[in-house]
Order: structure tokens, then sequence, then C-alpha cells
């Protein structure tokens, strides 16, 4: 592993669209070395080292993650399918590596914990890419929300309909993803409406689901295309989230995350329509000031924030059990025993 003096070592499972693009963005901010590069396709591999080769000279393609493992790395970033994180990550955290790992986690709350216990017993820095918390003005309307600028917040309303769906196969089987729109779309709902909120606790959670327009039974064991969920908690906060894929939202994707307080409220939404471009808004009354807008740049600074803790020596942050929370919320959600 590197010395204290020297940028950390730092390894990629998987380099599909979402893990180039954070392979791209640890490269060119040279914060890190990029070592070993593992993808089910070796053709995806060899484009990803040729992709980051000037700002990685060192990256080279590996046979699988077992050898990835071997590369004695600092810390190994996960963008696998997602049925592959919490046993992966596992193995990274017990070969000694820290893990950057996509949504979610885990499939299960039960698989979330047993991650978490790694990075606990290990001491490795565990971090998951909630990359919409790095959209400008995001950070600010958590200060807005925990600092009583809002008021007492008694409402927030998420939503996440996207036009299209997953081009992957493995996004289809509910054994390799772990869930359908909810565990890939309202997973980063869920973790905005936790964060802002400061984790209180849960009292209840309703929701309901559906396949191509039919309601779904719980415990679900089929993917949904459309979700429900209220959630309840103790400071007397309710939470509606809704998520859905391939909806007629004449648009490619309606995002927002608005939160209500006796105060004021604190609004982020997508502009027209983009996946990318984002406006935070402060509201009192029929005022709006706006925070942060056309920030497009976003994607992999929560990426690039796990590197820089790496370098400094970050260990194992107690801020991760919380990970456990987003996946509880989940299992509630599909109606799993918990």
């Amino acid at each position: 592993m590197s010395s204290s003096l020297s940028p950390p070592r730092v390894g990629f499972a998987g380099v599909g669209w979402i893990g180039l693009n954070r392979l791209r963005a640890i490269a060119e901010e040279g914060a890190a070395e990029i070592s070993g590069i593992v993808d089910a396709s070796t053709a995806a591999a060899r484009a990803a080292v040729s992709a980051v080769k000037r700002y990685a000279p060192k990256a080279h393609v590996l046979d699988g993650f077992d050898q990835l493992l071997a590369e004695d790395l600092d810390g190994i970033v996960i963008a696998t399918p997602s049925g592959l994180h919490a046993a992966q990550a596992t193995a990274a955290l017990q070969r000694g590596s820290a893990v950057f790992c996509q949504k979610p986690l885990a499939r299960t709350a039960l698989e979330a914990a047993a991650v978490i216990s790694a990075a606990r017993s290990y001491d490795k820095l565990l971090s998951v890419d909630f990359c919409y918390r790095t959209v400008a003005g995001v950070p600010q309307m958590v200060e807005l929300a925990r600092g009583g600028e809002l008021g007492d917040i008694y409402a927030a309303d998420l939503v996440f309909h996207n036009a299209y769906g997953p081009d992957k196969p493995w996004f289809y089987d509910r054994r390799q993803s772990g869930g359908g729109c909810v565990m890939d779309l309202g997973i980063h709902l869920l973790d905005l409406a936790l964060w802002v909120l400061n984790y209180p606790r849960v009292t209840s959670v309703a929701s309901r689901l559906h396949a191509q327009g039919k309601l779904l039974d719980k415990p679900v064991d089929v993917l949904e295309d459309h979700a429900f969920a209220e959630v309840q908690f103790e400071t007397g906060t309710s939470v509606r989230m809704a998520c859905s894929r391939r909806v007629s939202a004449g648009r490619d994707a309606v995002i927002e995350a608005a939160f209500y307080g006796t105060r004021g409220a604190a609004i982020l939404r997508n502009i027209e329509g983009s996946f990318y471009d984002f406006v935070a808004e402060h509201c009192v009354g029929t005022a709006r000031h706006v925070i942060a807008s056309d920030d497009s740049h976003w994607g992999g600074r929560a990426a690039n924030a796990w590197v820089r803790a790496l370098s400094r020596g970050a260990r194992f942050d107690q801020q991760a059990a919380h990970l456990h929370d987003v996946s509880l919320l989940l299992d509630a959600i599909y109606g799993k025993s918990v």
C-alpha cells in the first residue's frame, strides 16, 4: 500500500457508464494513483485504461476481482452489478482496502449491516456514491434545515421520475439488482431525506408499488417500475417519496426534493427535464432565493471526496452506520421482514 507521503493506490471493479465516469473524475483530479481495473467485459476494461492513460499511466487491466484484491490497494471503487456489492465490498475491506461503492451498498439491510460491521472491524473508510448530496446548493439546504432557518420541518416531497429505463440486462434480474425503481432511483431520495433531516427515528412506513400498472403484493418479488411511499418520523415530519421508470413525464426526467418548514422551504429541482442541471432555492412565502443553479459537473465529486479523505489517512467514519438506515427504509418499502 502507499506510504503517507504518496497518493493512495486505487483500483476499479466495474467500468460501465457510471464506473468509467468515476474513473475519469478521479484520474483527472490526480489525487490518486490508478492501478488495476477489472470488468466483466475485457474490452470495456481496456477502453477504460485507454481513456485515462494521460492521467493514469500505471492503470492496467486485470482478469478478475481476486486479482484486484491481490494488488494490495489503499482503496477500491466498486461499480459492478448491485448483487455483487456486499460481497465485493466485504472482501476488499478484509484485505485492507477502503471502499467506495456505487449504490446500493447491499440488496438488504442485513447485507448492509454485515458490510458496515466489516468496515468497523478493519477500521477502513467506507463510502457509498450518494452523488446527489454533492449537487451545488444541496449542502446549503442541509445547513438551512439543521440550522433552524426553515423552522420545524413538518413535510417533505421527493420525486424521481425517469422517462427511460436501465440499458443493462442485470438491472432486470431481481437477484442481481435487488429491486426496481426504488433501489435504482428512490434510494437517492431516501438518502437525501434522511441526511437533510439528520436521521430521525422512523415510526412508520407505508408504500404502494406497481409493475406495468399492476399493484404488487408484499413482500415484493418482481421488479417495480413505479413506487409511492410515505415515511413518518418521530419528529412529526412526514416524507412522501415517488419514483418510476419509463413514465410518460413529457420530458427526460422529473427530479425534486422539497423540504417544508414553519419558517420556509428548501427545494432542489432539475431544470427542463435534465438529469444533470439543477437549481436549489430557499423559499419564504412567495419569495424565493436561488442558492445555486446550472451545476452539471457534480457526478464525480463524491468519489473525489472519498479519495481526498483516503489521502488524509481517514479510517472508519461513524457516519457510515447511517448507510444501514437507508437499507432499513428500502426493506420496509419492499415489505421485507426486518
